[in-house]
């Protein structure tokens, strides 16, 4: 699996690695029990230099590319994918909407925050009601003179009670999903309020929030990209994310092979290692297998990215195939500890419970297997 990397991204494999063992997985646990990571590992993550992969660095970032991006993830999904999500979402998905359709000024203004982790961002697009239907948004941005007034609210936002500067995605047109618009908000605007949502199943050391939006006024430079082109912008970095995700989930899989392959090994029953019986070596190997195959579709979805073709659907495959494999590999992992494995002494049970909503968000299975049928197919089951 490793001959096809530069031994710069091996590097940054190992660092990953090293700096997570130490700074992240002794506290994982507590941090799911207290339902917050510290902050204080934000910007030590931002020195590692996790927020600035594939920013270019006249913004402040580090370059790089995507295979190393997705190294970056996999790691911080094997260590605690609440870490994970907030690189993600800040520098992922806000950071890549501004690069790739910001102004200059915008650019200038929201990148090198972002980059360092001076900054984070979320990403306002969820809603009450609109979920896999996101082009029937209600948020409403409303044009007054020289500025846009923005109503609405938005649910389930990763980093909302933390971030400096959400993306609000806003109906300013009937036209559907032609009349979205997405803008930029410092979070300090009056008349935005973020509440954290907490009792979650999982990914619970992550900050995950309910936007509230009134009467937010944003000048007319702002708006990121068009107007009405909000939309388009949120499938195509949603396309990235997945990636994040698929990364994420595979870093999951390997996790939960090591703690399994960690435990068998150790664990002694009937006289001998749980390792040594047939059954558990049949799980032992799905496992495995899940992670190769998984880590496969994750690398050629980056490998496709770096050379500038399109990804779409190699995105919905990684994201679709690893986040169903988290699942298995979690319950898998569970099933080999035994009873160990429904406590969270061990780390199976928080695998488990992390992966669960990898099936859910930045696209369902089911949406997932609708794009990849339409590129099949040629048609679209979405209308």
């Amino acid at each position: 699996m490793d001959l096809s990397l530069s031994d710069e991204q091996q590097a940054f494999r190992t660092l990953a690695r090293d700096f997570l063992d130490r700074e992240a997985v002794p506290h994982r646990t507590q941090w799911d029990r207290d339902e917050s990571v510290d902050p204080a590992i934000v910007p030590k993550m931002a020195e590692i230099g996790f927020f600035g992969l594939t920013i270019p660095e006249e913004y402040g970032g580090l370059g790089g590319d995507y295979v190393t991006y997705a190294l970056a993830m996999e790691e911080l999904g094997r260590a605690d994918s609440a870490l994970r999500g907030i690189v993600s979402v800040s520098s992922g998905l806000v950071g890549k909407s501004i690069l790739f359709n910001g102004s200059e000024e915008q650019k200038q203004e929201w990148l090198p925050q972002l980059a360092t982790a001076s900054k984070l961002g979320c990403f306002g697009l969820t809603e009450p009601d609109t979920g896999s239907d996101a082009g029937n948004l209600t948020s409403r941005a409303t044009r007054d003179g020289d500025d846009w007034v923005l109503n609405g609210q938005k649910l389930f936002i990763t980093n909302g009670t933390w971030a400096d500067v959400a993306l609000i995605f806003a109906r300013t047109s009937d036209d559907g999903p032609r009349g979205v618009t997405a803008f930029p908000v410092p979070t300090d605007t009056p008349g935005f309020e973020a509440r954290e949502i907490k009792g979650k199943l999982g990914l619970r050391g992550r900050a995950t929030a309910e936007l509230f939006l009134s009467d937010v006024r944003v000048p007319s430079s702002a708006v990121l990209g068009e107007v009405g082109r909000g939309f388009n912008i949120a499938m195509s970095t949603l396309d990235k994310g997945r990636l994040a995700v698929a990364a994420g989930c595979v870093g999951i899989v390997q996790g939960c092979l090591e703690t399994s392959v960690d435990y068998a090994t150790s664990r002694t029953q009937f006289g001998k290692p749980i390792a040594a019986f047939q059954l558990v070596q049949d799980m032992i190997a799905d496992i495995s297998l899940d992670a190769d195959a998984a880590r496969l579709l994750v690398w050629r979805c980056a490998d496709l990215v770096d050379r500038g073709e399109p990804f779409g659907t190699a995105a919905s495959k990684a994201k679709l195939f690893a986040s169903e494999a988290a699942v298995r590999a979690a319950n898998l992992a569970i099933q080999i500890h035994g009873g160990s494995g429904y406590v969270d002494d061990y780390p199976a049970a928080k695998y488990l419970r992390d992966a669960r909503v990898m099936t859910l968000y930045e696209g369902t299975s089911q949406i997932q297997k609708l794009l990849i049928g339409r590129a099949e197919t040629g048609i679209s089951a979405f209308v």
